[in-house]
């Protein structure tokens, strides 16, 4: 019988969290880890991925039940899985937490914040990960001035990545152009294990 990791009402990363322990507790088996948002299903099927496990996931009554299976036959052998490279041997990540650049009047924040990304577009070398958190997810939705520049960063290859907590709490999920919607795990993870970070 699978063990049953039950999540509902915990918030990011808390369900990634939990689910990455009962996997690193086991070396064969399955677990079902349920949740109530889809924001937190998306975060534990990116944990599978990563993780090397295979993912089935159910719907019932509004809540996301996700088979993770460890060990299985199916399941790409150990030896053959391809190295992970350690992204933190050099990677370059930029946090921004905000969607104004510095303090002062707003319009210049605004001006400042946009040409920053523009520029970002013509300069090199680019960061590896640009991460959005708190009100800078607003610069990665619908309205944002920067959108376009963005995804050209994000053509040349810049992982963009915006905080799904925050864009719950300023109801803008839907709203999102450009990137994936991450938690607050893969955040910190990608800042620990980062060569060079900027925040802003």
């Amino acid at each position: 019988m699978s063990r049953e990791i039950d999540c509902r009402g915990l918030n990011c990363p808390q369900p990634v969290i939990n689910t990455k322990k009962a996997l690193d507790e086991m070396k064969a088996g399955s677990i079902i880890t349920i949740v109530d948002n889809e924001v937190a299903k998306e975060n534990v099927k990116k944990l599978a991925q990563k993780m090397n496990t295979l993912v089935d996931v159910e719907e019932k009554d509004g809540n996301y039940y996700i088979t993770l299976t460890k060990g299985e036959e199916g399941v790409q052998p150990i030896e053959n899985i391809q190295p992970v490279v350690q992204k933190g041997n050099g990677e370059f990540v930029i946090l921004i937490g905000n969607d104004k650049m510095g303090t002062g009047e707003e319009e210049l924040g605004n001006i400042l914040i946009k040409g920053y990304l523009y520029t970002m577009t013509e300069v090199e070398p680019r960061p590896d990960k640009l991460i959005f958190v708190n009100n800078g997810v607003k610069l990665a939705c619908i309205g944002s001035p920067s959108i376009e520049h963005l995804k050209r960063l994000e053509e040349m290859g810049v992982e963009i990545m915006s905080c799904g907590t925050c864009l719950d709490y300023y109801h803008l999920k839907e709203q999102l152009q450009v990137g994936n919607i991450s938690n607050m795990y893969t955040i910190v993870e990608s800042l620990h294990e980062a060569g060079k970070s900027i925040v802003l």
